[in-house]
């Protein structure tokens, strides 16, 4: 983590507990509804290094007994600072330690399988990876996206994602297939997460 100085690392919620609950209560609701886009609301002073939503998506989910991975564009950014400063999270290099990790839009992303898989008995122990996108729409129908469908899905659920490297959807299959192990995942724009629990099937959206 690069030295910042901490006087000038942005404010967290105003108010701690009201605010992490929201932002958590935001990340059940991504995730108990795969594919939605659900707008994340706070009023933390967050990094300008990765998007806002992720951002406070961290600094919800995170306390000092996390262990958390950033991409790049992040470890060498404020946002290192300022996750460490608000919650206590310990920064790990090694992909295959980390709880949580962060990948900022642009930075290649560590193959899904590198990351904690957790076990059989006990599939809580596997990692959750937010990755910061270009943009995400949900609900239409989209000529070049992804059909969602599992449980919390009502049929299926179109998603249209940019910035994300085609063999994700490989990567994803086999993660889906590794059930109840694997990692759930959330997508994020600036002010918005889609979430992506392991149970969610994704397949490339057929053309009429």
């Amino acid at each position: 983590m690069n030295p910042y100085d901490l006087s000038a690392l942005g404010a967290g919620f105003s108010n701690e507990a009201l605010g992490s609950q929201a932002v958590f209560r935001t990340a059940l609701q991504s995730l108990s509804h795969p594919g939605r886009c659900v707008d994340v609301t706070h009023d933390a002073q967050v990094p300008k290094s990765g998007h806002k939503a992720s951002a406070a998506l961290m600094l919800a989910l995170l306390d000092a007994d996390c262990r958390l991975w950033l991409s790049p564009k992040l470890a060498h950014s404020e946002a290192a600072a300022w996750l460490h400063f608000h919650t206590g999270c310990r920064l790990v290099d090694d992909v295959t330690q980390a709880q949580f990790a962060w990948v900022a839009a642009g930075d290649a992303i560590p193959t899904l399988d590198a990351f904690a898989q957790g076990t059989d008995a006990f599939p809580d122990q596997s990692a959750t990876c937010v990755l910061d996108v270009l943009s995400l729409q949900s609900g239409g129908q989209y000529a070049a996206g992804w059909t969602l469908k599992g449980p919390g899905i009502n049929g299926t659920i179109d998603l249209k994602v940019e910035g994300l490297a085609p063999e994700f959807l490989t990567q994803w299959a086999a993660n889906h297939a590794r059930f109840p192990r694997g990692v759930d995942v959330f997508l994020t724009a600036q002010q918005q997460v889609v979430g992506l629990p392991r149970t969610t099937n994704i397949e490339l959206t057929r053309g009429n």
